[in-house]
């Protein structure tokens, strides 16, 4: 027997220790809900639901983007609802006008008015507005074109980009190349712009060089940040490349004025959309188009306005589509938050039930160790037996 070490109590102590530990980190998961709470608990599972929780924070203020969206959707579509009526007014008056029933000074008379209905078209696009950013004074134009990308001779980058009538390209195409155009091959790539009118006549060919940021022509303005091979995932020629030069170059050719929600909750997950200029000029509602002084000016001037209707028609259509697309994507954003949210659940949350059984365990374990620790403590006494 020896009383030096007691080794049966140092085995009680130790395993109380453990069970202490194991009891304390019990404790903290039934008090806070998470099996994870800190690196050392799961280094893993930490890792993978903070980027869970990224992207379920990410999608649910997509969802609110998208419900932003909606309202302006709604609020530009609304003004056009009033433009309409005003439309359907002064065709009204222009076939009441162009009957030689009329006189005269009747049709001074629905000229005026014409007049002031065209006025009102002019002050709803200038006021028309959706957090203080106008909706219909045509600064939120779409550029409409079309993309088509493909590995060219010396893995080369061809992107033909057709747009008609807006403020930066005349109807014609652009041919956008990218690779090495200035001399030998480096990591940096150049981007060569050849501007075609409607007849296809080359009218320029532009190079930006691997260090410029922009420039602009009459016709158009291009900026960006110098475009390197290892941006495209590696060499050239490559599908991922292309795919991810054509990404590239779609967003520079975005215009600055188009409307460009967030939808998503990563980079480019977006929706570009535009709104048409809903003036009464660019309607085609002018003084002289207006005019119904006359039976054959009253004529014209109903053709002058089923034009006008029609483009309302087709801008609210466009509109309508559009909030319709957002509503599908709410949906899914929705479904999306959730799913994810049950993935993030099953990683970091604790079962509680588990957890319950763990802490009833370890409290058993701890009341037997402090009772085996004194019965330990209690065993070097039986050397005073030896004494007697």
């Amino acid at each position: 027997m020896r009383i030096n070490h007691n080794i049966s109590a140092l085995n009680a102590w130790r395993n109380i220790g453990a069970t202490n530990t194991a009891m304390s980190k019990t404790l903290e998961r039934l008090s806070s809900g998470l099996r994870i709470n800190r690196a050392g608990d799961d280094a893993a599972g930490l890792a993978i639901s903070e980027k869970m929780r990224g992207q379920i924070k990410g999608l649910n203020m997509a969802i609110k983007n998208s419900q932003d969206a909606i309202s302006l959707i709604q609020t530009a579509e609304g003004a056009l609802t009033e433009v309409h009526s005003i439309l359907q007014r002064m065709r009204e008056l222009a076939v009441q006008a162009s009957s030689d029933t009329n006189t005269d000074v009747d049709r001074n008379q629905i000229q005026a008015e014409l007049d002031q209905l065209r006025e009102e078209i002019d002050r709803i696009a200038r006021t028309t507005e959706f957090n203080t950013k106008k909706l219909l004074d045509g600064k939120l134009e779409s550029f409409r074109s079309s993309v088509d990308a493909k590995v060219v001779t010396g893995g080369n980058i061809n992107l033909q980009i057709s747009g008609t009538g807006n403020a930066t390209t005349a109807e014609g195409s652009y041919i956008i190349e990218i690779g090495q155009f200035t001399g030998a091959e480096t990591s940096e790539l150049d981007i060569k712009i050849s501007r075609a009118d409607a007849n296809g006549v080359t009218q320029l060919t532009l190079i930006a060089n691997n260090g410029a940021s922009s420039w602009s022509t009459a016709s158009i303005t291009f900026s960006w940040t110098n475009l390197n091979i290892s941006d495209f995932g590696g060499a050239l020629p490559q599908d991922e490349v292309v795919d991810a030069a054509v990404a590239r170059i779609e967003a520079i050719n975005t215009s600055a004025n188009q409307l460009i929600f967030q939808i998503g909750a990563n980079e480019g997950h977006n929706m570009v959309a535009g709104i048409d200029d809903m003036s009464a000029g660019a309607l085609g509602i002018t003084t002289t188009s207006l005019d119904v002084t006359s039976q054959d000016a009253a004529e014209r001037a109903i053709m002058v306005i089923d034009a006008a209707i029609h483009k309302v028609s087709s801008q609210r259509a466009s509109l309508g589509a559009i909030q319709n697309r957002l509503e599908h994507t709410i949906a899914n954003l929705g479904v999306a938050s959730e799913n994810l949210t049950a993935a993030e659940s099953r990683v970091r949350d604790a079962d509680m039930a588990k957890e319950m059984m763990e802490f009833t365990k370890q409290q058993i374990l701890l009341q037997s160790s402090m009772g085996m620790l004194a019965q330990a403590n209690a065993q070097p006494q039986n050397v005073l037996q030896l004494l007697r």
